[in-house]
């Protein structure tokens, strides 16, 4: 995936503009498009009956109206939830005054649903999908996602540097099985700290992208020259802060996960790196 670096930074919108609007949901993503995203992370989950839904966490207490692990419900039962009023607090009151109020968004949003949004979108979008492990049906969910990419001619594509999908997980064993099944499509190893040969960025073949967490990149800002050097280029996550902002454009990061895409457009363009 090594490449002539670019003047910016890509802005990855993580779980959409999940700043302003509840992660992972439609109203999250379309106001990702809306600020200029050049791309959406989602993570994925199989439900009970087999569909891969866009849910971080085990459980969907968190993220909506409903209870239960996602596994164990279906799509057609978590169809009466409200996935769309509950956000986790804000840091200060004065932040939970100014945010304008949840409108309510009944039924979890499934990758299939977020696939068309991408294709739909008169420009090119491209759609990072975290696999989340581990999980109840194990290897299940990487095959799902390749099969779901079939059904969108998206598991071939030409080349993976201009693929429109790119595969994610903390999981080298899911990397080395979504690999094999559909060897086109990019992969992005994350992590949040080193093993072995990852600090001298050198990563395992089936891994295309570094993905560490911006506390490593804060710590390691050489790590990403590192990386560049074996042609590996860095996915860095989550990235809101200005400071933060102008470390991963000074350091060469190729892509930053936010959770606040207009704001980190201003900032990657307001950058003194960007003026170099």
């Amino acid at each position: 995936m090594g490449r002539v670096r670019q003047p910016s930074p890509d802005v990855v919108a993580h779980r959409g503009a999940s700043a302003h609007r509840a992660e992972h949901t439609r109203g999250a993503y379309e106001l990702a498009l809306e600020q200029g995203a050049d791309a959406l992370e989602c993570d994925v989950r199989v439900s009970r009956d087999g569909q891969l839904v866009c849910v971080h966490d085990r459980r969907i207490d968190r993220t909506s109206s409903g209870r239960g692990v996602v596994s164990e419900l279906t799509v057609t039962a978590m169809s009466e939830m409200d996935f769309g009023s509950h956000r986790e607090l804000p840091e200060s009151a004065d932040e939970l005054i100014r945010r304008p109020a949840a409108a309510p968004e009944h039924g979890v949003l499934t990758l299939d649903e977020l696939l068309g949004m991408v294709q739909d979108h008169p420009r090119p979008v491209r759609l990072f999908v975290e696999t989340k492990h581990p999980v109840r049906y194990g290897g299940l969910v990487e095959q799902k996602l390749v099969a779901l990419l079939a059904r969108h001619g998206l598991a071939a594509p030409v080349d993976r540097e201009t693929s429109p999908v790119l595969m994610m997980s903390f999981s080298q064993w899911a990397l080395r099985r979504f690999r094999a099944a559909a060897p086109g499509v990019p992969t992005v190893l994350l992590f949040n700290r080193f093993r072995g040969s990852w600090r001298f960025g050198v990563l395992p073949q089936w891994a295309d992208l570094a993905g560490p967490d911006i506390q490593l990149v804060r710590e390691h800002p050489e790590f990403v020259a590192r990386a560049a050097a074996f042609g590996t280029d860095t996915y860095c996550w989550t990235v809101d802060e200005p400071a933060d902002v102008a470390l991963c454009s000074s350091a060469g990061v190729r892509y930053v996960a936010t959770n606040a895409p207009a704001s980190t457009r201003f900032h990657l363009a307001s950058s003194p790196a960007l003026a170099r």
